[in-house]
């Protein structure tokens, strides 16, 4: 879905602009998808106790590290 949009917002662009562009995107998503990956493991390593003490519980840690991922 996500280079669908990258595709449409480019179609006035040039062959190696799209390219470049789609690229960059990809490289994005990659980026965001690694941290998402660290933090959510991170969390999940916490004890019922440590996740208690910040507030949490389980069933936040994919939203968390989805907001810390995508800079929300």
């Amino acid at each position: 879905m996500m280079s669908y949009v990258s595709v449409n917002k480019i179609e006035g662009a040039s062959q190696g602009n799209r390219l470049a562009t789609l690229i960059a995107d990809l490289q994005d998503r990659l980026a965001k998808r690694r941290v998402f990956r660290t933090t959510l493991r991170e969390l999940q390593g916490l004890s019922a106790r440590e996740l208690d003490d910040l507030g949490l519980n389980r069933t936040m840690l994919r939203r968390i590290a989805w907001q810390a991922a995508n800079g929300q």
